[in-house]
Parts: C-alpha cells; sequence; structure tokens
C-alpha cells in the first residue's frame, strides 16, 4: 500500500531542501569573508537569540530539557554542530558540484545508518527509490553529459562531505527516536533551542579549535551581515522546524528523498540569479526524483 502524505508534510519537506539549497549557495558566496566554522557558530548563535523570546522557558531548570540533556546533546552534535559545519569546511576546497554529489547520497545513508544502528531494515520499494532519485541528482549535476561525471576528482572536501552526509543521517534518525515529554516536543521553538544550547556548546568549541590552530579573519560589511541574515533565518530556524515535523511525520527514510530535491533547486536558483537558462534534462530529473520519492513511500 502507498503511505500516504499530506500535503502540509509535503510542502514542509520541499520548504526544507529549497532553503537548504540557498545555504550552500550562501556559503559558498561568502566562504572568503568568514572562516567555515566561525561562520556555523555565528549562523546559531544568531538563530539562538531570534529565537530566544519564543522559547526562553526551556532554559528554565525545572524544563523537560535538563532530564534528557543527553539526548539532547547528541542532537545538537550531530544536527547543528556538525552537519553545516562540515559543509562549510568542503566549499573550502571542493567545488560545489562534488559536495552536491556527495550530499546526494544521502538516501543511501538513511538506510544504511537505520539499518546499522537503529534496527530498521531497507525494502525493496526504497533501495529501488535510492536508484531513481539518485540518477535524477546525477542528471542535474552531469549537465545531461555524464563525460562530466567521470572526470571528476576527488579532493578533502568530499570527505568532508561524506561525514556531513552521515551526521545529518544520524540526526534525522534521533528524531524519530523519542523520549522527551510530549508538551517539549508538540513546542516546536522549545524543542529546536534544546538543540541549539547544546549545538552552540559543540559548534563553539569548533570555532574555537579553528581559531587556534592558525590565524583567521572576518571580513566585515553588508554581503557577509545578508548572508548571515538569510541563513540563521531560513536555513537554520525555518528549515530545521520544517523538517522536523515533516521527518517527525513521513520517517526518515521517506525524508531523505526529498533531501535530493537540494540540487535540483540549486539549479533554480542558479537560473534565477545567474541567468543559466534551464535544459530539458532539469526537467527529466525532476521526474526521477519525485519517481524516487513515490516509490520509496510504497509498502509491501
Amino acid at each position: 500500500m502507498t503511505q500516504r502524505l499530506s500535503p502540509s508534510t509535503i510542502a514542509m519537506l520541499v520548504a526544507a531542501p529549497l532553503l537548504w539549497a540557498g545555504n550552500a549557495v550562501v556559503g559558498r558566496v561568502v566562504n572568503t569573508l568568514i572562516p567555515p566554522l566561525t561562520l556555523n557558530f555565528v549562523r546559531w548563535l544568531l538563530a539562538f537569540a531570534l529565537l530566544a523570546p519564543l522559547a526562553w522557558q526551556v532554559l528554565r531548570p525545572a524544563s523537560g530539557l535538563w532530564p534528557h540533556w543527553r539526548r539532547y546533546a547528541l542532537l545538537g552534535l550531530f544536527g547543528i554542530g556538525s552537519y553545516n559545519a562540515l559543509l562549510y569546511l568542503a566549499l573550502q576546497t571542493s567545488t560545489p558540484l562534488n559536495v552536491t554529489l556527495v550530499g546526494s547520497g544521502m538516501p543511501a545513508a538513511m538506510l544504511v545508518v537505520g539499518a546499522l544502528f537503529f534496527g530498521v531494515p531497507a525494502t525493496r520499494q526504497q533501495v529501488a527509490g535510492v536508484l531513481l532519485s539518485v540518477a535524477g541528482v546525477l542528471l542535474v549535476l552531469s549537465r545531461g553529459s555524464w563525460e562530466q561525471l567521470l572526470a571528476l576528482r576527488l579532493v578533502p572536501g568530499d570527505l568532508y562531505m561524506v561525514l556531513a552526509t552521515f551526521s545529518w543521517s544520524v540526526y534525522s534518525w534521533l528524531l524519530v527516536r523519542t523520549a522527551e515529554p510530549q508538551g517539549l516536543r508538540s513546542d516546536w521553538a522549545g524543542f529546536l533551542m534544546a538543540q541549539m544550547v547544546f549545538g552552540l556548546a559543540w559548534s563553539g568549541a569548533f570555532a574555537g579549535a579553528e581559531w587556534s590552530l592558525e590565524h583567521r579573519q572576518i571580513i566585515w560589511g553588508w554581503p557577509l551581515a545578508a548572508g548571515l541574515a538569510f541563513i540563521a533565518i531560513g536555513p537554520a530556524i525555518l528549515a530545521y522546524r520544517f523538517w522536523g515535523v515533516g521527518v517527525q511525520r513521513a520517517g526518515p527514510v521517506v525524508g531523505g528523498f526529498f533531501v535530493n530535491l537540494t540540487p535540483l533547486f540549486a539549479a533554480m536558483l542558479s537560473t534565477a540569479f545567474l541567468g543559466e537558462a534551464p535544459h530539458l534534462y532539469h526537467a527529466v530529473a525532476f521526474v526521477l526524483i519525485v519517481g524516487g520519492i513515490v516509490v520509496s513511500s510504497r509498502r509491501a
């Protein structure tokens, strides 16, 4: 039978990769203005300040956060402290093409992490969905020419993106394995704030290590300020909200296939902001990616 996803669930699972595509573009633009691990820390520091008026109660000693601090420390590590830090770090040495290509392995990573660490075996439909969806991503990345894929060469940034992909997979599975009070879980602002408390500690430690290892500098100005504002509000607060609710409703495996919309949205953003005309392979890739989502959501 088919697992029916509500329109609101689909909208949330689509909005998150759209915002993350913008995050990758902005991260690439500002990579010469601010160190990557510092960018991640400042991003979440701003998001914390923006969210505090809505969720400051979660920080009180009597909050349901503290009895479950170990769980939130893990969510903060894998979802906030590590994933985007590794993504921004990857963009320092790898091309956007390679980074997006490695990130397209998210559905496969979801299946592997689920089978190895959470006891959830993959179904045939999900494996078939992986193949269809990844084929669509490869079509976008190759721009319809497979020779471009054959010419790729891996660099350290690609390894960082592999680690980022598995970090996000673990985070997504942890989202659906919940033990905290329903009151905290149902409060989206409080739930995200609870993750930020520990995520800020992790990202701050990583940024501190970055500055201690070598001299760094930040080039302040309107381009950096605008970039920080966008990634703090859109990809941080809004996208995490959409992703958290969407994954709870659809499951991490089905959600993982929606992540493969990110490179397609990146191509669309390139068309809008760089003036690149769309091509037929964009439409074909869209059909393949959506087909992978549909096939993966079917149950035997």
